[in-house]
């Protein structure tokens, strides 16, 4: 018997979807670092993107890219998040390049590239606004660029990159990863070579490629969202990219009651369980379908897309999601499957949660 709730993990929509994104990226002669972060570093589906034209594999938790490593893939890992101090063995021996901002890890990272006798590459990063991680003033990071080039034997400075939108919600610009590009220009003047990678942020950067203005230089996005929740992109950013297809994770949960009841809750109102009031509409008695899944399984229940396009997400406790399932043309009854596409926190969520089931779909 089928268990539930079940996180369905098509490859070979996976595998499609990372041929049609690097195919439009190469066009502009970007490369593709694939993210498999938000799905939980899931092994065959990261193996897919690699399959699927990705020039690296990167996470930001360098357990997920120490199994790739740990099977000899062949092709670079990047890790995406600053490296801590307490795992810097462990980011020297399972990655092979990271993306960091701080010049006192820099120098443990080099002496510990030293001690394992291996030439680890870095991504220095420059905040262009957004205000998460980089260095924040040009003159800073030129003279950062000098001291890894010069003083830091076993680092090898490959490039310079910015991610934008992930916390200040600063867009992608012409003019802000314009900035980046004469950065780069100007340290490979005072290097006198050229960077490898100029990295022009995540996914968010897609509709400004789409639209044909990323800058020239810009050669290396990393790309997750855009591979794997793809309808985000017309959702959030107005964009759209012939090809791809939304259905690469499903998330299925199984209906555990259905009842008639009214929208409008009946009593003195008070904060729900995650300590946020609550907004109803009175509409009368509707029919509705609880499944077992929860915000504890997908983070935020508004994020789950209900292939039935006639039934409502109406919100969600710890464990129980509530549905208006009346306008629905399916005659649903109790132990019925509803199946979800997911935005990216509840694929983000799903696949981490050990209560979600896990389904690998090769067709």
């Amino acid at each position: 018997m089928n268990k539930y709730p079940t996180l369905e993990v098509n490859l070979k929509k996976m595998y499609n979807n990372t041929k049609r994104v690097t195919e439009v990226c190469n066009e502009q002669g970007i490369k593709i670092a694939g993210i498999i972060k938000g799905f939980g570093g899931i092994t065959e589906a990261a193996l897919e993107m690699a399959k699927g034209g990705c020039s690296q594999l990167g996470s930001s938790r360098i357990e997920q890219l120490k199994i790739l490593k740990e099977l000899n893939i062949k092709i670079p890992l990047l890790l995406v998040r600053i490296p801590m101090e307490c795992e810097l063995e462990d980011v020297v021996k399972y990655s092979d390049m990271c993306l960091i901002s701080e010049r006192e890890t820099m120098t443990k990272l080099n002496k510990e590239a030293e001690k394992q006798n291996k030439i680890y590459k870095v991504i220095l990063m420059y905040d262009l606004g957004d205000l998460r991680e980089g260095v924040f003033t040009r003159e800073e990071l030129i003279d950062f660029s000098l001291y890894v080039e010069n003083e830091l034997k076993y680092i090898q400075l490959e490039g310079i990159g910015t991610n934008l939108s992930c916390y200040g919600s600063i867009a992608p610009t012409s003019e802000n990863l314009g900035e980046l590009c004469t950065t780069a220009e100007l340290i490979e003047n005072k290097l006198k070579r050229n960077l490898n990678i100029i990295s022009g942020g995540g996914t968010t950067t897609l509709p400004l490629l789409v639209r044909g203005e990323v800058p020239k230089k810009i050669n290396h996005l990393r790309i997750g969202e855009g591979i794997n929740n793809t309808q985000d992109l017309p959702l959030y950013w107005d964009t759209s990219i012939e090809g791809l297809d939304p259905d690469t994770f499903i998330l299925k949960a199984q209906i555990i009651e259905i009842n008639d009841k009214p929208t409008y809750p009946i009593g003195q109102l008070m904060v729900n369980a995650f300590g946020e009031y609550g907004k109803y509409e009175d509409r009368g008695i509707r029919k509705r379908a609880i499944v077992a899944l929860g915000n504890q399984d997908v983070g935020d229940s508004s994020k789950l897309v209900p292939k039935d396009k006639n039934i409502e997400v109406l919100g969600a406790s710890s464990d129980h999601t509530i549905l208006d399932i009346e306008d629905s043309k399916v005659q649903y009854k109790l132990g019925d499957i509803i199946e979800f596409n997911v935005l990216y926190q509840a694929m983000l969520f799903s696949s981490l949660s050990e209560y979600v089931h896990k389904k690998i779909v090769k067709d």
